[in-house]
């Protein structure tokens, strides 16, 4: 006789084996039709996308679990403050200070580990905050600074799996046919890609290239990890943050389609060359930063082998310059950051100004100080195209900004507003008459110390300009990263950099040539008279030929020079600042 237990665990086992029973036949006859009517590929392909979607619930719950425990935090903190005052005593402005830096911390810990363990596009996402120090809690900063360059390895097999299908199967070649050289350990690992230097054999140059290799099933990955963090950006839109990060992330998600092409990467990086490299009237001129080129036999959609810049990148320079025992503040040290910002001021102005084409990705770790002290570029997986009429725009605030005889005369706000306006800006309805050449200076001028109708350069302020704007308008989203990276760069090192300032002399020059740039980077027609391009290549012979004579003094000469060089420099700045003012 069963026990009443055991009678109702028999039961419940029955009605198991029933359902189990039933469910069985249709699941095997599901089975065995896609066997029967699909290839391995095609069934591999249905695996994979289902797993991705259940991954991508299982990320998306994950990271809005994280954000919800980080603000449910800063909740209790604001509670136990709050009854600290009221029950014990008042705390001082010292010990709130340090209460408020110690939930930073712990926030920002919080939020690393996780994006640590998840990696995907949420690495990215910690890249475009962390090139935003001013904008967030220092602790942030500190903490997700450490994604700018550095992600966990694939193993290099599975990289040399991917070049082999990608690149060797197809031509019936193997590996050695192709590299007599390649380092196991990789240069960088990414979000989406990781790089390995190589050697290639003489049939291909036999040179020194990278070879950039995509993580296999991470298109549907990373795409399922922007939408999750567009849906959290969302929820927050209408909060009191310094930047919109729905419309930062809507926009990355249109630009990130093209980022899982390496073929359209090598164009993308052909066309910039071209376009650094040659002046508007067809002539060739010198870049002011170093971009790869690649090799055009090795590219696929997965696999993209390119010129191999020796150096290291912005994000470590720091760590190298102590190696070397260079001070933080000394004169080379100075020197170099204006060389740092004048490179990546002209090559934007250029890109954005003459053609606008220009790299919409740019972080302290895709920018690279090279061996022999020159400044490269990395990275075109993601670029920005804006329309003649909208660089034409941006070349008429520039100039607004540049000729205006202060920064509260109000004919030549109302001028900056007017032109600013035409990007497309719109503004809240409670925005001060000044907003939109608030804005302008935010973005293009990093020289301003006051700005009008009380707005704040600080963007964490409520009076920050970027809080007048109802929204970012997305052909602006990607421009603005270049200009503020620039900027925010500049202020880490100290310098008053402006750069409308930097940009009229190509704004004047756009707008009064009617230059028109191709898609490949080519000039169609052009207004350079001959004695301006002359005056042109004397200056770059110049400065070469000054860099040459530098650079082989005695040490002690050259140091003596340096200085000398510097302060011509800083005259010069604080010469156009007071001229303004």
């Amino acid at each position: 006789m069963k026990l009443p237990e055991q009678q109702l665990l028999s039961s419940s086992t029955d009605q198991q084996a029933t359902t189990i029973m039933l469910i069985i036949p249709p699941l095997a006859l599901a089975a065995l039709t896609l066997q029967l009517t699909t290839t391995y590929e095609q069934r591999y392909q249905c695996y994979t996308k289902a797993v991705a979607s259940g991954e991508r619930l299982v990320r998306a719950a994950t990271f809005s679990l994280t954000i919800a425990s980080i603000i449910r935090s800063y909740k209790r903190k604001s509670i136990e403050l709050f009854f600290l005052n009221l029950v014990n005593r008042k705390l001082t402005e010292e010990e709130e200070k340090l209460a408020w830096d110690e939930q930073h911390a712990f926030g920002a810990d919080t939020l690393t580990k996780t994006i640590t363990s998840m990696q995907g596009f949420y690495v990215k996402a910690a890249q475009i905050v962390a090139s935003r120090p001013d904008s967030i809690p220092k602790e942030y900063a500190d903490a997700l600074s450490v994604f700018t360059d550095d992600n966990s390895p694939l193993p290099v097999e599975v990289i040399k799996g991917v070049i082999e299908k990608e690149l060797l199967v197809e031509h019936g070649e193997q590996f050695h046919d192709v590299f007599e050289e390649f380092d196991e350990v990789p240069l960088g690992s990414a979000s989406i890609a990781q790089v390995h230097r190589a050697v290639l054999t003489k049939k291909y140059g036999h040179k020194e290239v990278a070879v950039k290799v995509q993580r296999p099933s991470i298109e549907e990955k990373l795409m399922g990890d922007i939408a999750n963090l567009k849906q959290v950006a969302k929820v927050f839109r209408g909060a009191d943050l310094p930047v919109d990060y729905y419309a930062v992330f809507s926009e990355l998600e249109e630009q990130l389609k093209d980022e899982f092409d390496f073929e359209v990467e090598a164009s993308s990086m052909e066309r910039m060359h071209n376009i650094l490299s040659t002046d508007e009237s067809g002539a060739q001129r010198e870049s002011p930063i170093v971009t790869p080129r690649s090799v055009p036999a090795l590219v696929s959609k997965r696999v993209l082998v390119m010129d191999f810049l020796k150096g290291i990148p912005l994000s470590r320079a720091s760590d190298m310059m102590k190696s070397k025992g260079i001070a933080s503040d000394g004169v080379e040290a100075k020197l170099f950051s204006r060389k740092l910002l004048k490179s990546l001021t002209t090559s934007f102005g250029w890109s954005i100004l003459e053609s606008g084409f220009f790299h919409a990705d740019a972080h302290p770790g895709n920018i690279f100080v090279l061996d022999d002290g020159r400044i490269g570029l990395i990275d075109f997986g993601q670029v920005k195209q804006v329309d003649r009429d909208y660089r034409e725009t941006v070349a008429k605030v520039i100039l607004a900004l540049d000729e205006r005889k202060s920064d509260v005369n109000p004919e030549d706000l109302e001028r900056i507003g007017n032109t600013t306006e035409g990007l497309g800006i719109e503004l809240k309805d409670d925005a001060p008459v000044y907003g939109h050449a608030a804005i302008a200076m935010w973005l293009f001028d990093g020289s301003v110390e006051i700005f009008p109708d009380g707005y704040d350069e600080n963007e964490t302020s409520p009076n920050s300009p970027v809080k007048a704007m109802k929204e970012f308008p997305s052909d602006l989203v990607l421009l603005a990263r270049s200009t503020v990276l620039v900027k925010g760069l500049a202020r880490r090192f100290g310098v008053r950099w402006s750069l409308s300032q930097e940009w009229a002399p190509i704004a004047r020059r756009v707008l009064n040539s009617g230059t028109q740039v191709t898609t490949k980077g080519t000039v169609e027609q052009h207004g350079e008279s001959k004695s301006h391009r002359a005056k042109q290549q004397l200056k770059v012979w110049s400065e070469q030929k000054a860099k040459y004579i530098v650079a082989h003094l005695p040490a002690f000469m050259k140091k003596k020079a340096l200085s000398a060089v510097l302060k011509h420099q800083q005259k010069r700045d604080t010469k156009k600042h007071i001229n303004r003012g």
